[in-house]
């Protein structure tokens, strides 16, 4: 069926077995333009050519097509017509005349400044982050696995690089790689730049080599220092939990790509060998670099067991062209934060504290007083991923839900470690579960898929309870209140505490409003005592009782808010229109966390303790 399928779309027979030319000239990064050539091996007839759409990990049809420009087609010679698809703009077809055994295919690639993930930008005056499926086409009807590619790079003089892709030889600026299908050449970015270093993240006893990559925009934001020192003792340290917690790697050898600039877009991106993660430039630099790190590398580093090894299978759908199905988001990227936030804890990168704070943070940003919830459920929030994510449009964001599988997910799987605790009475652990689920033989990458009921099974041989029902109450609630029983089992209290000190905190937990720049409103809570007010996303605030408006100014407000009578006043502009908001607010700053609960032994600091040390 292969062959025949072969046939239709002008690849030669032999050339399914060959492998396609790929040359990606980065030579040209610092200027924001990247060429692509590639060889197809091809025989006369009609050939379907796919520019990759569906982008594993980003979970929506979002493959950066409008940066292709330049686009041509030559073989023996001649140029070679083509068109687009009329209903799939990723679709170019070609009629392949006789006599022409090879295609040259050649664009341009424009790095992009806006957009999310790989549409974002990935190229400085001193850096690049390649992601290959921004450079390449491949033919249609033709398993992704069973298309192998010759991939060169050619970089800027003296930059060094990161990959998890085997070299095969490089000279100077040019690297050949070994040939890879495409599912693993795409699953493989490079990051490149003239600032780069790499630091051995190898625990003692370790078989399999672990680094972490670093390029940034200044040798002082790579340089030698002790919160830099931190961060590799902490990232070594997450090397080893990550072992003890699965009990099994999935990989030839990992490296963790981390990207320094204030000129790229900042995301983690999964990969099974890798990852492909950006901060700030001077991130390393400073106090806080641990936790910073400790936010995203875990994350990104756990998805190469929960998302490349296992994924589910309505997400596995044959890349990068047929839609995928995000509904057990709350998995791959639920447990994954409450994973990645745990072993941020248990490597050192976070303090035990720390991790409880981040716990109050997330159980107060879904509620109560989230009114989204009481109308969307959270399995919703997954499913509209293709059509409705928004990273960073963060206006109303309350009312219309956010993708909140992420941080529900950490809420919804500590509960599910606090009740394996209970009901195996101790005996069982989730590392139990883990090991179960993720664990077997180190084939090197590798995809196995599962269904929601292959969870609930698995869950079930480790602790026995009614686990689908406890799954689809916590996915298809609209309660408003969020699901605190994860927090309350392991020996904790969450609370929304009036707070004393200069700093009123976060003020969507007092006055209801989260604000930008210049007073600009970037959202309001609603039925909060702001919105009751008037005032909402879209509108600017430019005074406070009387006043011109500075931040410092409405801080103090709320500050005095629970001894002063009167309500705060906000003179506020929406669209061209003045208005007075009077906001009935008298109950100072309020910031969450959580309390202990002396009748009940402490599991979360149990579960906190390092596992590589016992």
């Amino acid at each position: 069926m292969i062959a025949a399928e072969i046939a239709l779309t002008g690849l030669s027979g032999a050339a399914a077995q060959a492998p396609i030319t790929l040359s990606v000239d980065a030579s040209q990064a610092p200027l924001k333009l990247i060429h692509t050539r590639m060889l197809f091996p091809v025989s006369a007839g009609p050939l379907t050519l796919l520019y990759p759409k569906w982008i594993p990990g980003e979970h929506e049809p979002d493959g950066p097509i409008g940066n292709v420009t330049g686009l041509k087609f030559v073989g023996s010679g001649k140029t070679i017509p083509w068109t687009r698809d009329r209903l799939d703009m990723f679709t170019f077809h070609l009629d392949i005349p006789n006599g022409v055994s090879q295609l040259e295919a050649d664009f341009d690639y424009i790095e992009g400044s806006s957009g999310e993930y790989t549409s974002g930008g990935s190229a400085t005056a001193k850096l690049v982050d390649l992601s290959w499926n921004q450079n390449l086409l491949y033919p249609a009807n033709i398993p992704a696995a069973q298309i192998m590619i010759q991939a060169n790079l050619t970089l800027p003089p003296e930059w060094g690089y990161g990959t998890a892709l085997p070299v095969d030889h490089a000279s100077g600026a040019a690297i050949s790689f070994k040939p890879a299908d495409l599912d693993l050449l795409v699953d493989s970015p490079v990051i490149a730049g003239e600032y780069y270093r790499a630091l051995d993240l190898t625990p003692p006893g370790e078989p399999i080599h672990h680094e972490l990559d670093l390029v940034a925009d200044s040798p002082q934001a790579i340089a030698s220092s002790a919160t830099l020192s931190e961060v590799q003792a902490g990232m070594t340290n997450l090397v080893a939990e990550t072992g003890k917690l699965f009990g099994a790697r999935h990989y030839r050898d990992y490296h963790f790509l981390l990207t320094l600039s204030d000129h790229v877009a900042h995301f983690g991106l999964e990969h099974h060998e890798s990852d492909d993660s950006r901060l700030p430039e001077r991130a390393l630099i400073g106090q806080g670099a641990a936790y910073i790190v400790g936010e995203l590398l875990p994350h990104e580093f756990i998805h190469s067991w929960n998302g490349k090894f296992r994924r589910p299978a309505d997400l596995a759908s044959a890349p990068f062209e047929a839609p995928m199905q995000d509904d057990l988001l709350w998995v791959y990227e639920g447990l994954t934060d409450f994973l990645g936030n745990f072993e941020a804890a248990r490597s050192g990168l976070w303090s035990s504290d720390e991790y409880r704070q981040f716990l109050a943070d997330t159980a107060a940003s879904l509620g109560p007083g989230r009114p989204g919830r009481t109308w969307r459920p959270l399995l919703d929030t997954a499913v509209a991923v293709p059509g409705m994510f928004e990273q960073g449009n963060q206006s109303w964001i309350n009312w219309r839900r956010d993708t909140d599988y992420y941080q529900e997910g950490d809420l919804i799987w500590l509960e599910v470690a606090t009740i394996i605790h209970r009901q195996s009475h101790g005996s069982r652990s989730m590392e139990d579960f883990f090991h179960l689920f993720y664990g077997g033989p180190n084939n090197g990458p590798e995809l196995k898929t599962y269904t929601f009921d292959d969870i609930v099974t698995a869950l079930n041989q480790i602790a026995p309870y009614d686990w689908a029902n406890y799954f689809h109450q916590r996915l298809n609630s609209t309660s408003p209140e969020p699901p605190l029983g994860g927090i309350t089992a392991s020996g904790w209290k969450y609370e929304l505490a009036t707070t004393a000190g200069r700093n009123p905190g976060n003020l969507e937990y007092s006055v209801g409003l989260t604000m930008g720049a210049g007073g600009a409103v970037a959202d309001s809570i609603v039925n909060g005592p702001a919105y009751k007010a008037g005032v909402v996303a879209g509108m600017r605030v430019i005074g406070v009782n009387g006043r011109v408006f500075t931040p410092a100014l409405l801080n103090d407000a709320v500050m005095s808010s629970a001894s002063h009578p009167n309500p705060i006043e906000l003179l506020v502009v929406n669209d061209d229109y003045y208005r007075t908001a009077l906001v009935d607010y008298h109950g100072g700053p309020k910031a969450p966390r959580l309390v202990r609960d002396a009748s009940q032994p402490d599991y979360l600091d149990e579960l906190l303790k390092p596992l590589a040390s016992h």
